[in-house]
């Protein structure tokens, strides 16, 4: 792959060139759900821009999304980002131009400060945005209440110096995610999402990853999926490790697989006290589990696969089961909103059996 930015992705468009659809995405779930949208509700190819994080894991399932998408046509500009305090500055000053032309531009996060100061460049009049997981079920439940968008594990925190000094840019790319005479806002989703008037909604079903993907062998067993929720600050290292235990030996699960935010240590430590196989995914789960071998039963505690995996395994006969996080599992710094998030979570998921909390230690 070729770079002006780094190794990772295929050429830039030529400065003379049309870019009438320009995409960011900072994560492959985020680069996933873009290709989910071109197949079906946006049609035609994007100029996709990879705005690259730091760890590894992350990098390198996007470098595979990256493959897929140039695979289905898309150009894809890869991004150092934060490579070093003069990144950002690069970054933006290499996009502006992409910015002027786009006349719709794609995001899939919208509490990313980096995609935030983009759109206030943007003159855009259609934006779209696909989702980044359960995050977007906030995303629309704030941009309703206009409330400062603010992750939802980070609710009832004070802002700090960072987030002071952001502030207007982070107001102004609220205006601009608020439809207007002059411009469209869309989500395309496969959350349950209630978006405000004047904001447009299209479901997600994962027809491209149906299409592209599987069907899947499935075998007798039953596998685990991983979750950040330890790393967020939400919940408990010592009571998650308890909880999997608990999880893997009541339903006879033999794999766990590695959220990409997990850290090797904690994985190491899981794999010794539970026996666990972990694997560490090159693609996003959706994409694994079409491709197989998944056993049939998934076991998952509130997360975005909850919503995502039944639709991706329609027709298969795949059973996805959600275990619930018990309130005392949540650390003492977890947001205050934290507990009825997940349990939205949960709650909302469509075609999915719902465990009861397991108990721990």
């Amino acid at each position: 792959m070729t770079s002006a930015h780094g190794p990772a992705a295929s050429a830039a468009p030529s400065a003379g060139a049309a870019a009438p659809t320009l995409a960011f995405v900072e994560s492959p779930v985020q680069l996933l759900n873009v290709l989910e949208w071109a197949h079906g509700a946006g049609g035609g190819t994007a100029t996709i821009v990879v705005l690259s994080p730091t760890d590894p894991m992350t990098r390198g399932q996007l470098r595979r999304m990256a493959e897929l998408a140039r695979e289905e046509g898309h150009t894809v500009r890869w991004e150092e980002a934060r490579e070093g305090v003069l990144a950002p500055l690069h970054t933006i000053g290499g996009l502006s131009r992409l910015l002027r032309r786009a006349a719709r531009v794609v995001i899939g996060d919208p509490f990313s400060r980096y995609v935030q100061l983009l759109l206030t460049l943007s003159r855009a009049r259609d934006i779209v945005v696909v989702d980044d997981g359960t995050a977007t079920m906030e995303f629309i439940a704030q941009l309703a209440g206009g409330e400062r968008l603010v992750r939802w594990h980070r609710r009832g925190g004070r802002p700090g110096p960072r987030d002071l000094v952001f502030a207007p840019f982070s107001a102004a790319a609220r205006r601009r995610l608020t439809p207007r005479t002059c411009r469209t806002v869309s989500v395309f989703s496969s959350m349950p999402v209630n978006a405000p008037e004047g904001v447009s909604v299209t479901e997600n079903d994962f027809t491209w990853t149906r299409t592209r993907f599987g069907p899947p062998r499935i075998t007798k067993g039953a596998d685990l999926v991983g979750t950040s929720l330890v790393e967020t600050g939400v919940v408990d290292p010592d009571h998650y490790l308890e909880a999997v235990r608990a999880l893997a030996k009541a339903h006879g699960a033999t794999r766990y697989f590695a959220h990409r935010r997990e850290s090797t240590p904690k994985l190491h430590h899981l794999a010794v006290e539970t026996g666990l196989e972990i694997v560490r995914p090159d693609l996003p789960l959706e994409l694994i589990a079409r491709r197989g071998p998944i056993g049939h039963r998934i076991l998952s505690f509130p997360s975005t696969v909850v919503h995502t995996l039944p639709l991706a395994l329609a027709g298969t006969g795949v059973e996805v089961a959600v275990c619930d996080i018990d309130r005392s599992w949540l650390t003492a710094t977890a947001s205050p909103r934290a507990e009825g998030f997940l349990s939205g979570v949960t709650g909302t998921a469509r075609g999915v059996q719902r465990l009861q909390s397991v108990r721990v230690a």
